[in-house]
């Protein structure tokens, strides 16, 4: 799932405070200094999409990341793998692309998957 760049911004945001952020204090955060109405715009946007959840704290709404950055970048990648007219091809030019750091983090983790109880 693609986020424009505000909704980057947020999310960025929003991950940084996992206890939850207001409208009015995200705006403040921001470096492009959005207007509330324009973050809270866009966080019903977010919510729609399940990236945000929101809890009435008095009469404004607390909003947090519904999932950590880890699991969004890990959707993020399976979902243009599926877009893949040639998944072992698109694999295969990723992997020539990836720092040693990323190449061992990826053998690691087929390596666990390989020895999982399915």
């Amino acid at each position: 799932m693609r986020l424009g760049n505000l909704e980057r911004s947020i999310m960025e945001a929003l991950w940084s405070h996992p206890e939850g952020m207001f409208a009015q204090d995200l705006a403040g955060s921001l470096p492009s200094r959005p207007a509330a109405t324009t973050v809270l715009t866009v966080l019903v946007r977010l919510s729609r999409k399940g990236l945000v959840s929101r809890e009435r704290q008095g009469r404004a709404h607390l909003y947090r990341a519904s999932a950590g950055k880890d699991a969004f970048v890990a959707e993020t990648m399976r979902a243009a793998l599926d877009e893949a007219g040639d998944v072992e091809a698109a694999v295969s030019r990723f992997v020539g692309t990836v720092s040693p750091e990323v190449a061992a983090a990826l053998r690691e983790a087929l390596n666990g998957r390989d020895e999982a109880p399915r």
